[in-house]
């Protein structure tokens, strides 16, 4: 089953996907669009003009007589670094330490406005981890899971927010006051030419029961297709996954871990590139597919409680529980759990390897069925 994605956790999806296609090596700011491994504007060099820069890492040390608009793993406005327009930006992580003299807007995994920093303009931050804690001009609107505002933290403006989890320090001073709100909408700048609506709350609330519920029908499509398109792969590995289910673990947390590692190898080296990013794309395609092995391996075995034996049941029952655990405390563990047991199965039977008793797996069904069970 694939996980839910809150907008947060999508962003980061996109961001890994650029940053594995992006340039390997180090790009230094120049006039117009920069791209590379890292963009810097060194401290002591003044950058005039805008600056709009897509990299792994974006640095600003130095002064943008501009705006700065950027696509990035991680950006930094270093203490020595000042923005003298807006800066807009899309990261895995987005630090300031510095100044920036417009508004700023940042759509990130973490946010951090540091106690040395200062925004002379407003603040619209989204994202998993939001700090505040240097100084802002204007009015402040946060949408995150956690926000801490901390003791440094002044405000000129208001405060709006929607978070989780809130800690606003008490020595902490806003001049326009503190509200806790249901929307809040942030525009985030456009991703590879793409125009991206990031935490955007306002309208109807699409309840998660139908997200889950839409996610079910699709993954029971594909494993229909699945299991009709090579039955006999689909009775191996169900056989690995029930039979087997340590070494399927194994063998799945050992994928999990390698390939990541091997495609970001292949990403240092320049003829490398094109491949870690096929690979990177096509292993997202894999655990999805591993991940509907893994809901047909905790049906069968739910189902072999009851002495039961039916592929297609067995499908419906795993992807059903798994869609339940999305609202269960600790389900996402469990989730895991299985799409590793599904990985691992998947790769041994890639390898030629089936479980013993390979006759009694569920596929099996695909002969007729056992006494008490319909035909599959």
């Amino acid at each position: 089953m694939i996980p839910m994605f809150t907008s947060k956790q999508l962003v980061a999806l996109l961001l890994a996907v650029l940053v594995v296609g992006s340039l390997a090596g180090v790009a230094t700011a120049q006039q117009g669009p920069s791209a590379g491994g890292t963009v810097v504007v060194e401290e002591g060099e003044t950058f005039t003009g805008d600056l709009e820069a897509i990299g792994g890492t974006v640095v600003i040390a130095g002064t943008v007589d501009g705006n700065v608009e950027t696509t990035a793993g991680t950006v930094l406005v270093t203490e020595t670094g000042e923005i003298t327009g807006t800066l807009e930006g899309v990261a895995g992580s987005a630090t300031i330490e510095g100044t920036v003299g417009g508004d700023v807007s940042l759509s990130a995994g973490a946010v951090f406005v540091r106690d040395t920093a200062t925004i002379d303009g407003s603040l619209e931050a989204a994202g998993g981890n939001v700090r505040l804690d240097g100084a802002v001009g204007g009015d402040v609107r946060v949408g995150a899971e956690d926000l801490v505002v901390g003791p440094n933290t002044r405000v000129g403006g208001s405060l709006e927010y929607n978070a989780e989890s809130t800690a606003i320090d008490s020595a902490a001073v806003v001049d326009g006051g503190v509200t806790e709100v249901d929307n809040v909408g942030i525009d985030s700048p456009p991703i590879a030419g793409v125009p991206v609506e990031f935490g955007q709350f306002e309208g109807p609330t699409i309840p998660n029961w139908v997200f889950s519920g839409y996610w079910l029908l699709v993954n029971l499509v594909l494993g229909s297709i699945i299991v009709l398109v090579a039955p006999e792969f689909a009775r191996r590995v169900t056989g690995l996954g029930t039979k087997k289910a340590v070494r399927s673990g194994g063998a799945g947390l050992l994928t999990i871990v390698g390939v990541p590692i091997v495609l970001l190898v292949l990403l240092l080296t320049i003829v490398g590139i094109p491949l870690s990013l096929a690979g990177g794309v096509g292993f997202l395609l894999a655990l999805w597919v591993a991940s509907i092995y893994g809901a047909l391996v905790l049906g069968a075995w739910l189902l072999s409680l009851a002495d039961y034996n039916n592929r297609w049941v067995a499908l419906f029952t795993g992807l059903f529980v798994l869609t339940l655990l999305d609202f269960v405390p600790l389900g996402g563990v469990l989730e895991f759990a299985v799409l590793i047991v599904g990985l691992g199965a998947f790769a041994l039977a890639l390898r030629g390897e089936s479980g013993h008793d390979g006759d009694d797996d569920v596929g099996a069904a695909d002969e007729g069925s056992q006494e008490g069970a319909p035909m599959a």
